[in-house]
């Protein structure tokens, strides 16, 4: 199980961003992104476990999770971290053919779903929208 977790310069005052996805190169990807647009990111998991431990340690204003993850998947995860926190705002990031789990994923607890492959722009306006509310 890799684990990055930045210092606490890095995650900033608001929290940042919790990254957890299986594929190293979508990690990379999201965290790029999410840097680009001036986010700060708390950490990064690749799997469900990872990422419950991760969020009852740093408190994350925004976890995007992957849907499909091995030892824990996304569906479990976020029920696990709705218990850690009502409140937490989780976004699904997931590709097209999972519907079901997605649909599985929103009821319980996720706020909204991003579909890969995304664009920028396409995470950015849920980032934003969901950070906002």
């Amino acid at each position: 199980m890799q684990i990055h977790q930045p210092s606490e310069g890095e995650r900033g005052p608001d929290g940042g961003i919790l990254i957890v996805d299986d594929s190293g190169y979508l990690r990379a990807k999201l965290r790029r992104v999410l840097e680009k647009f001036g986010y700060q990111v708390a950490g990064e998991a690749e799997d469900g476990g990872a990422a419950v431990k991760m969020f009852q340690e740093l408190r994350p204003s925004l976890v995007t999770m992957d849907v499909v993850m091995p030892h824990m998947d996304g569906v479990q995860a976020v029920r696990e971290i709705r218990q850690v926190d009502p409140q937490a705002k989780v976004v699904m990031v997931t590709s097209l053919g999972h519907q079901e789990k997605v649909l599985e994923c929103l009821r319980a607890g996720a706020v909204n779903f991003v579909v890969k492959p995304f664009t920028e722009h396409q995470l950015m306006r849920v980032v934003r929208r969901v950070l906002r509310d």
